[in-house]
């Protein structure tokens, strides 16, 4: 009788699209392309839909780490859907050592965490203080999607400005991070710029995205501009 780990491959590899892995494997190039089954994002979120429903899920979710890229992908997208918080974290808490991508990693996303923001922000500030570039992204990547609106608070700016990191993707989130804040907190965000309280291409590289932002006005990205080092 076959595992619901192997079950769950053999449905991956019957959704294999091979020229859309060719595609991806461009896009995650940390990952080894013989571990790319390649099997399109919204069929990966149906399965997971689908297959999250199975009782012995938690086999599969406790089988770490996977062999595939693909099996990383729904896992993720099986752990959004968990309901209770407590449960959710606990099982997030227990994948982030294992994700080794930006693309796995930004992908999930719980609803749940919207609804315990306060609770949230202990195991984000775990993330972001970790040694694993991935829990670190992950962590900013929280603090961007949940903290940069009706709950916002100047320190969470410092939180994400004190990472030091020399990973390409940890820099590139917190990059994405403050100029998400420049569209969405700008006299909070500009200040760190100012100050220039970031290394020099996070720096640059929060203004290039913040340029690029159709929700930055025309008068601040000249002054931006002029913020370049």
């Amino acid at each position: 009788m076959s595992t619901i780990s192997e079950r769950i491959r053999e449905k991956l590899f019957e959704m294999q699209d091979l020229q859309y892995r060719d595609f991806q494997a461009k896009l995650v190039p940390t990952v080894d392309k013989e571990t790319i089954i390649g099997v399109r994002t919204p069929a990966v979120r149906k399965f997971a839909r689908e297959i999250g429903r199975d009782p012995e899920i938690g086999r599969f979710l406790a089988d770490l780490p996977h062999q595939y890229y693909d099996e990383n992908n729904l896992h993720s997208f099986i752990i959004e859907r968990i309901k209770d918080y407590e449960e959710c974290l606990g099982e997030v808490e227990r994948f982030l050592p294992y994700i080794d991508n930006w693309a796995t990693c930004d992908t999930q996303s719980p609803k749940v965490f919207a609804k315990h923001t306060e609770e949230l922000l202990g195991p984000i500030r775990r993330w972001i203080a970790s040694d694993r570039p991935y829990t670190v992204r992950y962590g900013i990547g929280m603090l961007m999607k949940f903290y940069l609106d009706e709950n916002f608070k100047v320190q969470y700016l410092e939180m994400v400005s004190s990472v030091r990191s020399e990973e390409y993707y940890v820099k590139m989130m917190a990059a994405w991070y403050f100029a998400t804040a420049l569209a969405k907190q700008y006299d909070d965000a500009v200040r760190y710029l100012q100050d220039k309280k970031l290394d020099a291409w996070t720096h640059n590289k929060t203004i290039q995205k913040a340029r690029e932002s159709y929700r930055i006005t025309a008068e601040q990205k000249a002054y931006l501009k002029t913020l370049i080092i």
